[in-house]
């Protein structure tokens, strides 16, 4: 089913239910006849339940052309799509009747050679109530299915489900169907009870005293039989019984072969743990004892150096995977996993139950440290890199990201910012929709690939930042599952609001957790304090803190006004993550109004700084109005006591910028931005002004190279391919090098941490003062489209050096002008920083142009041609008079990627737009 293939796809196998969500009739359903499914709102997730508006079908087919169960096939419409052969006949309150006159193939147009194998239903509200969809689903929020049969001798027991429980004492009714059958005949523990020459048998008994019991039914034909067996379970009695002390939610190893589950789940009655360890029945030795709202069992025996897959079995109605699992086995995504990126993963059991399962070893490989002490960078000199796994290599893998972060090294960034990496749903994400936060996420390799990953991060000086999501999680959360009610959390939920605080739809996201809930608190603190502890990570980045709130919120409302509660439940959980990791990088994507943005910088929160608007409008060369403003990445601008913004020009969020600037960009006659080559210019200018300002910053993965992918290509959380190529384009190279060397200089030296600064950001034209001991720098950037003179606005007279031309001027005039080309900029010091060097340039062969001059010369890799003059084109020669290469320019400068080249001795000739001609040699 599309609308809910990523986000919401559950299969839970529900146990002890004593009606049906749906009933079909004829009961086997087959092709060739009439069909007529009836729906009971008051069974399932009772989303529609005493609902009075009209109700349709979401509904399509399982073929044997379908991968997965969620692989829907021949949907009749799409989501919210009414028409009239999917609206259901209300029958009663709560009854409906869905009709399919002719016969299923046709019903669903479904090609003679497939084969249909089930129908598929979810059924919604003709139209959103408040702003949602009410939904009817099966319990545990699963999509119903209804098995079709082929038309032969055919055994069911319709009731009572396989697995269920039942106490001492209970009435247990058997209902056993028949197809193409001379009778039936019902066996209670291999003993004939009843038998029937119709095709439906009724049968009643009460239920043992204790036990496993199995019950067949066979359908006869003559000779032939078909059969169809189920086992049911009696219930004992809990036992209330202290945990031992010590014990942890989840799985707690007591040894190499014994290990004890404790799951908290309050108004529940009884629990079992099944798995591997006791064929996954709810037998005796499985019922967990119970503490008050905590369950517990020890189970011994286990083997050695073994995984186990394991669920707790609530109240004989709902099969969960364990919230504190390390790991889980998908029955949908996981057989998506190659055995390169997780080898030798657990089969899942097949047979044995439906959904999610966690799993624990007895004997877990222990991770051996290489680094064991690594202090994270000061907030202040942070640069950091935001990588989305999926989308940095082609592997998409964690081990493929760090075989590459000598990349990163050379780049210069001291912390890496992932992703969100905990387990969500699916494998193909952007990792916004968790459900197990104590689980690494397979898609993306072993939960030791992660921390070989972090280890090696550290071992570079590189600090690693977790995307944290806590604003909420989706249907696959045990914590949602074990208490949903409608299709949405119960009110008595300890973890989850029941509705959105936030009533503007485009803020909700799945679950809302209550975050004034001791019970959330507790979540919170074990979450974070288990990967700072066990997988070391640095620091969290916090997705939408502005949920974290019960204030309410209306529809137009962004959540961005000052919420005094909001700030107390987000001082309570830095103040946990500090008594565990004192020096912890902590950063809030909250952008809500300045005065509680103020309030928690103070404390020194970092918090994330959009300039992705003001950045892709200077670069694109778009001005009036303030549009390209870039004062708010200056905490004085917004009256903050540190520097805790984390500044960008591009997220995983945003568009991307040379994307805007190649498609939308501003041209005149003579200069277009929409040129790649004048786009990446201006890029390099953008990154200069956003590193020089004082402060932490970001960079989004190949940004540094000018990544010109949309983000909605292929969707706008679909995949997008990595373009390591780039690195081989000269101009791009000198877009990295520009992000590299400025990253160094804002690390190294003090000018780029001073708070006497000053911005004049508004216009096409910007410049940026900064004043220290022994250092004053001024940038001015011409965001134009023309060439600008303009001051730079110099604090002294005397010698000052352009540092990336690698030139120097004398000052006479503090009010002296420079002239600078469109998109470009220049970089005044007082002092010679490093990396400073006076580019040389062999006099000319022949020839007479203005100031005309290639550089570094000797040179290794990245050969820059620069002239007063448009060069039109560059003929680079080898000693024997062989053109090697021939590259248009039409610009004021050109970089080259010559690493390739041979060394030796080059004569390369420049031919400008005004027709002169010059021959500079060139020592490669």
């Amino acid at each position: 089913m599309k609308k809910f293939l990523q986000l919401c796809f559950l299969l839970v196998l529900t146990v002890g239910v004593k009606a049906q969500v749906v009933t079909a009739e004829p009961f086997f359903v087959t092709e060739g006849v009439p069909v007529t499914i009836t729906f009971n709102a008051g069974q399932g997730t009772k989303g529609l339940m005493n609902y009075t508006g009209d109700v349709y079908a979401h509904t399509g087919v399982i073929t044997d052309k379908s991968t997965t169960n969620s692989d829907w096939k021949y949907v009749v419409a799409n989501w919210g799509v009414n028409v009239a052969k999917a609206k259901l006949t209300r029958v009663s309150t709560n009854t409906y009747q869905l009709v399919m006159p002719t016969d299923i193939r046709t019903y669903y147009n479904v090609p003679a050679a497939e084969k249909i194998l089930k129908l598929a239903f979810v059924f919604r509200s003709a139209a959103q109530v408040n702003g949602v969809w009410l939904e009817g689903k099966d319990t545990g929020g699963k999509d119903i299915f209804i098995d079709v049969y082929e038309p032969q001798l055919s055994a069911e027991i319709a009731v009572p489900l396989n697995g269920s429980l039942f106490q001492p004492g209970e009435q247990v009714n058997v209902t056993g169907k028949g197809m193409s059958a001379d009778g039936l005949r019902l066996y209670y523990n291999n003993e004939l009870v009843a038998s029937t020459q119709q095709l439906t048998l009724n049968y009643s008994f009460n239920a043992p005293a204790s036990g496993s019991h199995t019950l067949k039914l066979e359908a006869y034909k003559g000779t032939e039989i078909k059969d169809h067996s189920i086992s049911f379970y009696i219930r004992e009695a809990v036992q209330n019984l202290p945990r031992p002390a010590g014990l942890r939610l989840g799985a707690n190893h007591q040894s190499e072969t014994s290990i004890t589950f404790v799951l908290q789940a309050p108004h529940k009655n009884y629990v079992y743990v099944l798995g591997d360890f006791n064929n996954w029945e709810p037998v005796p030795s499985a019922q967990m004892y119970k503490d008050g709202e905590f369950f517990w069992l020890t189970i011994d025996n286990l083997g050695f150096n073994t995984e186990y897959a394991y669920q707790y079995y609530i109240d004989g109605q709902l099969r969960i995977a364990d919230p504190y699992t390390n790991k889980v086995l998908d029955p949908w995504n996981d057989k998506y996993i190659s055995a390169s990126v997780y080898p030798n993963l657990k089969p899942y059991p097949e047979s044995k139950t439906d959904g999610i399962v966690s799993v624990v070893h007895t004997s877990p490989a222990q991770y051996q440290w290489n680094t064991t002490q690594f202090n994270p960078p000061a907030n202040k000199d942070l640069v950091i890199y935001e990588v989305l796994i999926r989308d940095f290599t082609a592997n998409g893998d964690i081990k493929t990201i760090t075989d590459t972060l000598d990349y990163l090294v050379r780049l210069g960034v001291n912390a890496i910012e992932l992703m969100p990496f905990n387990e969500f749903e699916g494998n193909d994400s952007w990792g916004y929709n968790p459900s197990f936060y104590f689980a690494t996420d397979k898609a993306y390799g072993t939960a030791n690939d992660y921390k070989a990953f972090i280890d090696a991060c550290h071992s570079r000086g590189i600090a690693v930042i977790m995307d944290m999501v806590l604003n909420h999680s989706y249907g696959q959360s045990p914590l949602a599952l074990m208490y949903l009610d409608g299709g949405k959390p119960a009110a008595n939920n300890p973890w989850y609001n029941r509705e959105h605080n936030m009533q503007n739809t485009a803020a909700q996201w799945g679950f809302d957790f209550n975050h004034q809930s001791n019970y959330t608190k507790a979540l919170v603190d074990s979450v974070l304090s288990y990967w700072m502890t066990e997988f070391r990570i640095d620091g969290f980045r916090f997705d939408f803190t502005k949920g974290f709130t019960n204030t309410v919120y209306g529809p137009s409302s962004w959540a961005s006004e000052y919420d005094a509660s909001r700030i107390s439940i987000l001082k309570r959980m830095v103040t946990e993550i500090r008594k565990r990791k004192n020096d912890a990088i902590i950063i809030f994507e909250h952008l809500s109004d300045n005065a509680e943005e103020k309030e928690l910088a103070d404390l020194g929160i970092l918090m994330w700084g959009n300039h992705n608007h003001n950045f892709s409008e200077a670069v694109m060369g778009y001005h009036d109005g303030g549009k390209s403003n870039f004062s708010w990445a200056s905490y004085k601008q917004r009256g903050w006591q540190q520097p805790n913004i984390v500044g960008y020009m591009e997220s995983h969020d945003e568009e991307r910028i040379m994307y805007k600037a190649l498609t939308f960009g501003s041209a005149i006659t003579g200069y277009s931005v929409k040129d790649v080559y004048n786009s990446l210019k201006r890029s390099e200018t953008a990154a200069v002004f956003l590193l020089s300002i004082p402060g932490p910053k970001m960079i989004w993965q190949f940004g540094e190279l000018g990544y010109d992918i949309s983000i909605n290509e292929g969707g706008r959380l679909g995949k997008k391919p990595p373009k390591w190529e780039y690195v081989n384009n000269a101009d791009r190279a000198q877009l990295f090098n520009i992000y590299s060397h400025m990253i160094k200089l804002k690390k190294s030296e003090d000018v780029f941490s001073t708070n006497d600064f000053t911005l004049n950001v508004a216009g096409s034209v910007k410049s940026i003062a900064l004043n220290h001991q022994g250092n004053h720098v001024r940038l001015v950037g011409n965001f134009d489209v023309v060439i600008k003179s303009v001051s730079p606005g110099f604090s002294k007279t005397g010698w000052w050096y352009n540092h990336f031309d690698g030139d120097s001027i004398m000052v006479t005039n503090l009010s002296q002008q420079v002239t600078i080309a469109p998109g470009k900029f220049n970089f005044y010091t007082t002092k010679k920083m490093a990396g400073f060097n006076v580019f040389s340039s062999i006099a000319p062969e022949y020839g007479n142009t203005a100031k005309t001059i290639i550089y570094p010369n000797p040179v290794k890799e990245i050969l820059t041609v620069k002239s007063d003059e448009i060069i039109n084109q560059i003929i680079v020669y080898d000693l024997k008079g062989r053109a090697v290469a021939k590259i248009l320019c039409n610009d004021f400068e050109k970089a080259m990627n010559v690493g390739h080249w041979r060394p030796g001795v080059y004569f390369v000739k420049l031919i400008t737009a005004e027709g002169k001609n010059e021959i500079h040699k060139l020592v490669k």
